[in-house]
């Protein structure tokens, strides 16, 4: 029995004035996965592709522990979207050949009346053959707790999110104004006197 289901969660960040406007720090995809998922659990694949090992979900009876590649980039008017690649179901192989995980997102930053927000909305999907011993659960209820599943994903990802990135986007501000362009010595060499260098 072919299964589907969906969340989704939406986020309204207010953002502090900092010396280098938030548009900037999008432009940083390894740090903006870093606010979304655990570092630990990120590996960095190509150019603005990372590889995210989820955290194991329980689903009825079972476990599951996708691994997801991801993509990120920087739009026109300066939103970072997000959307998966690839995805895997390590342990389970019934499974992984079964199973297809879509996740799309941006985070979009809106400027009014001098006020910076990061309005954004991630979509989540997952389609997945239900394995023998669950086929004679009624889909009703395989579906809701599927999307009970994906909506505490997304909701655990928000609250990271609205904690991490704006922590980490303060912190990089500060680096970012604390950096000055090391100028070489001068040297000023007398009429007559020869460098040693």
């Amino acid at each position: 029995m072919l299964s589907r289901f969906k969340a989704y969660q939406t986020v309204d960040i207010t953002v502090s004035d900092e010396i280098v406007p938030i548009q900037h720090y999008l432009r940083q995809p390894q740090r903006i996965i870093n606010a979304l998922a655990d570092p630990k659990r990120v590996e960095h694949l190509a150019e603005n592709v990372f590889r995210l090992k989820m955290r194991p979900l329980g689903f009825m009876m079972l476990k599951i522990q996708p691994t997801v590649d991801m993509k990120l980039w920087t739009e026109d008017d300066g939103s970072i979207a997000i959307e998966s690649v690839k995805c895997d179901i390590k342990g389970v192989e019934f499974i992984n050949q079964r199973f297809n995980l879509t996740l799309k997102g941006i985070l979009t930053p809106i400027t009014v009346k001098a006020k910076t927000h990061l309005a954004g909305r991630a979509d989540l999907q997952v389609e997945v053959e239900v394995p023998p011993p669950l086929a004679m659960t009624p889909r009703s209820i395989i579906e809701a707790t599927g999307n009970r599943v994906l909506s505490g994903v997304l909701l655990t990802i928000k609250q990271r999110l609205m904690h991490q990135l704006l922590t980490d986007y303060k912190a990089w501000a500060i680096a970012q104004q604390e950096k000055t362009p090391v100028e070489p010595p001068s040297r000023t060499l007398l009429s007559g006197q020869s460098s040693t260098i």
